[in-house]
């Protein structure tokens, strides 16, 4: 977008303006095979192949292999936020550390 000092202004796909160093090396385009992602692997052996292995959920497990886990009959979580494996919040609590970067923002993406 422009260029200031030190400084280039990058507009990014999700919007935001942000301040980067001009000495940066970045690559600009389109990943290919953008389809990718809406495959639909359609069987538990198609995932396999490619190495994934089934997923237990948390509130099946006993307590010593998941925080979720234990209680009597099907317990609900029992905490305020729901969490991963090793106790770091899960489902959409923000996680992301005030970063010094923070300053380059020039406008942030919208909603």
């Amino acid at each position: 977008m422009a260029k200031e000092g030190k400084y280039v202004q990058l507009r990014l796909p999700s919007g935001e303006m942000r301040n980067v160093l001009a000495e940066c090396k970045a690559t600009v385009g389109q990943v290919g095979n953008v389809d990718h992602e809406n495959i639909k692997l359609g069987k538990a052996g198609r995932s396999r192949w490619k190495g994934i292995r089934p997923a237990v959920r948390g509130v099946a497990m006993t307590p010593r292999d998941h925080p979720h886990g234990g209680g009597e009959g099907k317990s609900p979580v029992g905490r305020k936020t729901p969490v991963s494996k090793w106790g770091k919040p899960a489902h959409g609590t923000k996680t992301r550390r005030r970063k010094p970067s923070d300053a380059l923002i020039v406008r942030r993406r919208g909603k």
